[in-house]
């Protein structure tokens, strides 16, 4: 399932392609909410593996505007539930993502991104 949990993960890997290739962008993303368990301490411990910048701009690229620009000091009960939300509960179903040095097309099927390259692009 593509969630911004593992979007935040992604780079394009094509074979040559190795500035400017994060984050991807979205492309005709249709999306749906699907509430997950909140739990603080997951979301405390992954908060250092994420790239802040990357996550707020796809977050509001996708129309959520809940995550401040800068990554807060305060970590209080509201930025973490704004946060388990973001990552956990968005779930990107159909569309694509698209590298935005390259623009090699990732497209994403009933939840699952293909990001199998064709041999010529495997480096």
């Amino acid at each position: 399932m593509v969630r911004l949990i593992t979007h935040n993960l992604l780079a394009c890997h094509v074979k040559g392609c190795t500035s400017n290739n994060f984050p991807l962008e979205f492309k005709d993303a249709k999306l749906e909410l699907r509430e997950a368990e909140y739990n603080s301490e997951f979301i405390r411990g992954f908060l250092p593996k994420i790239e802040w910048k990357a996550l707020v701009d796809t977050a509001r690229q996708l129309g959520d505007t809940s995550l401040p620009l800068e990554q807060p000091e305060m970590l209080d009960d509201e930025f973490l539930k704004n946060l388990h939300h973001v990552l956990l509960e968005i779930h990107i179903e159909e569309g694509s993502m698209i590298c935005p040095n390259c623009k090699h097309d990732y497209p994403i099927s009933n939840g699952i991104p293909n990001m199998l390259l064709a041999e010529h692009e495997i480096g």
